[in-house]
């Protein structure tokens, strides 16, 4: 579907996850009972190399206390932030085995397709071994909420009137038990198979918080991962333009109808 800007977009995140495979250990000729973790030999290099790439876009460096320890204790998470302005969006995280890039307040698509696609290409130029470098998944996600007072009112009914998503139980449960119908809160999630991009996606919702206000969360996630992952890094520009596609169809489905219309702030 045609894509649109909404003035009051409900996003809270939009992320971009590369991962790749670190080394495992040769534990031959260790003691049963000692097994070290995967590594990533090329990790400081790469850090290092990585920001003399971004650092146009990306000049603001922010050491995470994750970075204080062992780089082999902390495979895929990440250790180092770099974003386009002191303390402003967007930005790129990096860590042993994994690459993000994240974006909030600012998105739009356009923007966020153009640095995705450059980021990555930079991660493949500034990596010192690409020969060995395998990425294992590749993940877009959107997290999304609108403020609801899911203590006072029924957050299945807001479901099921504002986003065409039926959750109920069965009345039985809660007849003479003292058990309010409300939930007080709840996570609800389902995973289905797709052909384009070839992987899997996902849907959550969820109770939370949106700047300190009760609201309702939901993502949409769309992961490759194995024989489903595409050539890399030149089917990359295909792959997250088709993994946008199938979730910013399913977002536009979702709030069809009131929610729309208040996110157009009309």
């Amino acid at each position: 579907m045609p894509h649109k800007e909404l003035k009051n977009k409900p996003l809270v995140e939009a992320i971009l996850e590369v991962r790749w495979r670190l080394q495992q250990p040769t534990n031959e000729q260790l003691p049963a009972q000692l097994i070290l973790p995967a590594r990533d030999p090329h990790y400081r290099l790469l850090l290092g190399r990585l920001f003399d790439r971004i650092q146009k876009e990306y000049p603001f460096h922010e050491e995470l206390p994750t970075a204080s320890l062992p780089d082999d204790m902390l495979a895929h998470v990440v250790q180092h932030r770099f974003r386009s302005a002191k303390d402003d969006w967007p930005l790129i995280q990096v860590g042993p085995g994994v690459f993000t890039v994240n974006d909030t307040h600012r998105y739009t698509w356009s923007d966020f397709q153009k640095r995705s696609k450059e980021a990555v290409a930079r991660l493949y130029d500034a990596h010192p071994a690409v020969a060995d470098f395998r990425v294992e998944s590749l993940m877009l996600r959107y997290i999304d909420a609108v403020e609801y007072n899911y203590k006072d009112e029924d957050a299945f009914r807001f479901l099921g009137d504002k986003l065409k998503v039926g959750i109920s139980l069965p009345e039985t449960l809660f007849q003479d038990t003292g058990v309010e119908r409300r939930p007080h809160s709840f996570f609800w999630q389902a995973t289905f198979r797709c052909s384009r991009p070839a992987g899997r996606l996902s849907v959550s919702f969820a109770t939370g918080q949106k700047e300190g206000k009760p609201a309702i969360l939901w993502e949409t996630t769309v992961q490759s991962v194995g024989e489903d992952l595409p050539s890399m890094p030149d089917g990359f520009p295909a792959w997250v333009d088709a993994a946008h596609e199938i979730t910013n169809d399913w977002f536009f489905k979702l709030i069809e109808g009131e929610l729309e219309r208040r996110f157009q702030g009309e």
